[in-house]
């Protein structure tokens, strides 16, 4: 392997190297009403229990639905659906009903109220497990309870966010089970 030149890279930037996972979209519901947000900003923290961690930012529609709730779904769209995921994220649900303007179905969970996404190829049902942070951080950590996966693709194609209206697509599989160990990675 060759060593590689580098340059000097804008700190606020780095996201654009780092970013965690697929943008999901966040389902949340309280005392009759839903919402659905576009998230990018969050990561697998344990494996057993399955929490997970997420940024919600305070002044999106959905942080006082989910904070007062206690549970959402995060929905993993696949790279079909990133126009209608762009437009999720481009209005807020304070004045649109998302399901209705975006033609979604909303299906009804099975451990949580928030509905799943039927166009998705995956729901996680999530529980609060952890608010010790929302205050401070806008950070919520979540349980997952009960998951959903279309059974095909195996490896859907899901998209990840650059920053600067840039998205990657991921979705080709690389095995290396040859040389790999458990509890490498």
């Amino acid at each position: 392997m060759a060593i590689r030149r580098k340059q000097d890279f804008p700190v606020h930037q780095v996201r654009r190297y780092l970013e965690p996972g697929p943008i999901v979209l966040v389902s949340s519901a309280w005392k009759g009403e839903t919402n659905i947000m576009t998230m990018g900003w969050h990561s697998v923290m344990e494996f057993s229990p399955s929490l997970i961690g997420c940024v919600i930012a305070g002044g999106n529609h959905s942080f006082e639905l989910i904070r007062k709730s206690k549970q959402c779904v995060i929905n993993l769209p696949t790279v079909e659906m990133l126009d209608t995921v762009v437009d999720i994220g481009n209005c807020s649900g304070a004045d649109t009903d998302k399901f209705a303007r975006f033609s979604l179905t909303a299906q009804p969970a099975e451990q949580v109220d928030a509905p799943l996404i039927g166009e998705c190829h995956a729901n996680f049902e999530c529980r609060l497990a952890d608010g010790k942070l929302i205050g401070k951080y806008n950070y919520f950590i979540f349980e997952v309870v009960k998951a959903h996966v279309a059974r095909s693709p195996k490896h859907p194609k899901t998209v990840h966010y650059m920053g600067d209206g840039q998205f990657m697509v991921a979705g080709e599989v690389i095995s290396r089970r040859a040389r790999f160990r458990p509890g490498m990675l």
